[in-house]
């Protein structure tokens, strides 16, 4: 529990009582490697908070292929916010990749702490806007990059996912074949 309270006081100040209440509707799970956080086709119920592991948001495109949108580490909350806000289907997959431990909220808890907590929402706000700023952050330099140079980006990154995690989960964020991929590795070592 100590993480969650370490993360979330770097975005604002809660005293005691406000702690202990956020405390008492957290709940502490494992998440086992491949199990799903949430699922595209159903609503996200619930807010997560990674202790320890790997998460990866995914996607089934046209053609039927796996395509990985990013990589959430430990420290990091976890939600599909426009299912969970907005109490519609989601369209993507958020899955373990590794056997995680997390923190997690329903969304009747959730909305409690939102109700009860003076000054929650701004920073829920704060996270969720350094959330949205990391990903295009991540995404934007990979978009008009040759394969190499994304697999480099890739390495500062997400410097502690690449040994933890599948070479096809990487390849599929990238955006090229596994073995592309493997020949990449083999040239830049």
């Amino acid at each position: 529990m100590k993480e969650l309270f370490d993360f979330i006081l770097r975005f604002g100040n809660l005293n005691q009582q406000q702690i202990d209440f956020i405390a008492s509707k957290a709940l502490e799970i494992d998440l086992p490697k491949d199990e799903y956080f949430s699922e595209a086709g159903k609503i996200a119920r619930q807010v997560g908070f990674i202790v320890d592991g790997i998460l990866r948001v995914c996607y089934y495109n046209n053609e039927g292929q796996e395509i990985t949108k990013y990589f959430i580490e430990e420290n990091n909350l976890v939600v599909d916010l426009e299912s969970f806000d907005n109490q519609i289907c989601s369209s993507t997959y958020v899955q373990a990749i590794t056997d995680a431990k997390m923190i997690v909220f329903s969304r009747k808890d959730w909305q409690e702490l939102l109700q009860t907590i003076v000054g929650w929402d701004a920073i829920v706000h704060k996270i969720i806007s350094r959330a949205l700023i990391q990903k295009v952050e991540r995404r934007s330099p990979l978009v008009s990059e040759d394969a190499t140079t994304r697999y480099l980006k890739f390495l500062e990154i997400y410097p502690s996912v690449v040994n933890r995690i599948p070479l096809s989960y990487i390849a599929s964020y990238l955006g090229v074949t596994q073995s592309s991929l493997s020949r990449i590795r083999k040239n830049i070592r």
